[in-house]
Order: C-alpha cells, then sequence, then structure tokens
C-alpha cells in the first residue's frame, strides 16, 4: 500500500469491523450523509451547528441526535468558537474508513486500485 503513509496503515489496524459498521451505520441516514458531505465541502473550517442546521432545514435537536452519531463514529469533530460549536469532517477518521473499505482491494493486489485511490485522497487529505 504504497499510497498510504505508515501512520495511515498504523490508524488502519486500529480501526477493526466495530468502527468501520458505526461509521458506515451513520453514513447510511439521508439527513446524516447530507451532513456529513456539507462538512466535507466545507472543508476544516467547518460550520456552526445552527448554519447546518438552517442550511439543511433540518430541526435543532434532530441535527444534534445526527451529529452526536457522527461524532461518535469519527466522522465528524466539534470544537467551541466563543458561543458557538463548530462542527468539521474528522478526515483522520474518515480516512482511517476509506482505508479499511479498501485494505484488502483487488484480492491482495492494491496496486490495481491505488491510481483511484491516490486521486480521490489527493486533495483531500
Amino acid at each position: 500500500m504504497r499510497y498510504l503513509t505508515q501512520a495511515a496503515q498504523s490508524r488502519y489496524v486500529q480501526m477493526h469491523g466495530h468502527n468501520a459498521l458505526a461509521g458506515l451505520s451513520a453514513l447510511a441516514q439521508e439527513s446524516r450523509l447530507k451532513v456529513f458531505r456539507l462538512l466535507v465541502q466545507r472543508g476544516p473550517e467547518g460550520m456552526a451547528a445552527g448554519d447546518i442546521a438552517r442550511n439543511l432545514k433540518l430541526p435543532h435537536n434532530t441535527l444534534s441526535s445526527h451529529l452526536g452519531i457522527l461524532s461518535r463514529a469519527s466522522l465528524v469533530k466539534s470544537r467551541k468558537e466563543s458561543r458557538s460549536i463548530i462542527y468539521s469532517v474528522d478526515l483522520e477518521g474518515t480516512r482511517d474508513l476509506l482505508i479499511f473499505l479498501v485494505k484488502d482491494c483487488c484480492r491482495g493486489s492494491p496496486e490495481v486500485c491505488e491510481p483511484l485511490i491516490a486521486s480521490a485522497l489527493a486533495d483531500c487529505f
């Protein structure tokens, strides 16, 4: 897996089935997928919870639940800025999930998938 750093390969080892299931389950709900995609688009600067709710027309309590699920799945992280909570994509957790999904790609010949994976990750991580 030449396209992965040693640190990324090490994190993959820590990503076992339970974490992968949590991530995939979190993304298997339409509103959570929309939240995740919005935060991916926003990048590391993220977005305030209220702005996410307004942008996606979600009730605040529903959004809070969705953000909690995404956070526990290591797909979203939060930070406090003044009186706001800013949510952003958890790049490390997202990368770990992607690595988990393609680790044993192509019957043990990851070089077959390497160009696709490398191009998908090039501008993100």
